[in-house]
């Protein structure tokens, strides 16, 4: 057996043996200690409260009453992964299972993500399973919908549908189109426009947000054949590729604090752009994909296969990271191109942000790093990257 096929079937054991729940760098606002404290009606301490979680190497969760929950991003990442493991079985390699138990497990996943929708908007959407704080701008409240979980959720279920056939999931699944054109806002930017993060009005300046809400269009325009789908995921698209610099490379967002450049969020761009163009047709923002990708490989990884956060500093080495690379290049059809950098990549990430108990640290520093088993960030993001290099490796 692998190095790589041990290491996903650590992964794979200690996942599933936690029911796909877990903790999240940014829960802390679950503790029942701080809800009961009137800090909790205060910005600044909100804020200072999640950081504090979020920083912290040492986790005080269990201390300060932060349950272990099901994340709707993390659960369709999941889902996404054993999908391709169920592709693999298919093609005889079982080592994850075989097809009709990995259908199986398809199917409970798929109705744990359908059961964390959330109600009461123009299509299906998702949020995350606690209060957080965007710095001093925004409250996002619990399952407040965002179109960045949507899209993963929007993507998981599809892929779900192609092996159960329940037409009944990709309904749901494609009804998120209007979520993206009801309940989201749009603001103009050169001859396109931005989607907004979520349904709260001025997080509108999120590059990778708005190329997720043209993924979700993209999707239910392959299936359902409306022009208004296409000609709004067409003008984000549009949008994203004027803010493209010149190297091929995308800061984060338009607001001065968005500035810096980083790995995995070019990753999301990149997924997001060829998603677009495998599903319309419109190939006519290669040249931006290419000229993104020539970036992503060349600045974002040390030549012993080093993932680096951001394109002009490594440290804090995100497990976002090296999960999306390999997904990301299996997207764009590199892998099989790229496949030493993407090894390189893995084996390191393997070798020094790995657990013996089998989950994946959450960040990597020249310090002391933050070993906690966070589920959606760290695990769900490796589990559906090493889902991917298990299938591609056929």
């Amino acid at each position: 057996m692998s190095k790589v096929t041990q290491s996903f079937q650590k992964l794979k054991t200690y996942c599933e043996t936690q029911n796909f729940a877990g903790w999240d760098p940014y829960d802390g606002l679950n503790s029942k200690v701080f809800q009961a404290l009137p800090l909790k009606h205060w910005d600044i301490a909100r804020l200072a409260w999640i950081q504090g979680f979020k920083r912290s190497p040492v986790n005080f969760r269990k201390l300060l009453l932060v349950p272990k929950e099901h994340n709707s991003k993390g659960i369709a990442l999941f889902l996404l992964g054993y999908c391709r493991l169920y592709q693999a079985a298919l093609q005889g390699k079982t080592e994850f299972g075989t097809p009709q138990t990995l259908l199986e497990k398809i199917k409970y996943i798929t109705q744990l993500l359908l059961d964390l929708k959330v109600e009461g908007y123009a299509g299906a959407c998702w949020g995350y399973n606690f209060d957080w704080q965007a710095r001093r701008l925004f409250l996002f409240k619990k399952n407040t919908p965002t179109v960045v979980a949507t899209a993963f959720c929007v993507e998981a279920l599809i892929e779900s549908c192609k092996i159960t056939k329940d037409k009944s999931v990709l309904e749901e699944a494609l009804s998120s189109a209007e979520f993206v054109l009801q309940d989201l806002s749009t603001t103009p930017y050169g001859n396109g426009h931005i989607f907004s993060y979520s349904i709260k009005d001025g997080n509108n300046t999120v590059i990778n947000a708005s190329l997720l809400g043209a993924k979700i269009l993209s999707y239910a325009y392959k299936y359902k054949q409306n022009k208004q789908y296409l000609d709004m995921a067409n003008k984000a698209i549009t949008a994203a590729c004027d803010l493209q610099e010149e190297d091929g490379s995308w800061i984060y967002g338009l607001l001065p604090v968005q500035s810096w450049k980083d790995s995995f969020h070019t990753g999301f761009n990149l997924d997001a752009i060829e998603t677009y163009q495998q599903n319309t047709g419109d190939t006519t923002f290669q040249q931006y994909i290419d000229k993104g990708w020539e970036y992503y490989t060349k600045h974002f990884f040390e030549a012993d296969g080093k993932p680096k956060y951001y394109h002009n500093k490594t440290y804090p080495i995100d497990i976002h990271c090296p999960a999306q690379v390999i997904v990301t290049a299996s997207k764009l059809n590199q892998f099989k191109a790229h496949t030493a950098l993407l090894e390189r990549t893995l084996y390191w990430t393997i070798e020094n942000m790995q657990s013996k108990k089998g989950y994946f640290y959450y960040q990597y520093r020249q310090g002391l790093s933050s070993k906690i088993p966070y589920m959606r960030w760290s695990n769900a993001f490796m589990f559906n990257a090493m889902a991917h290099y298990y299938l591609e490796k056929k």
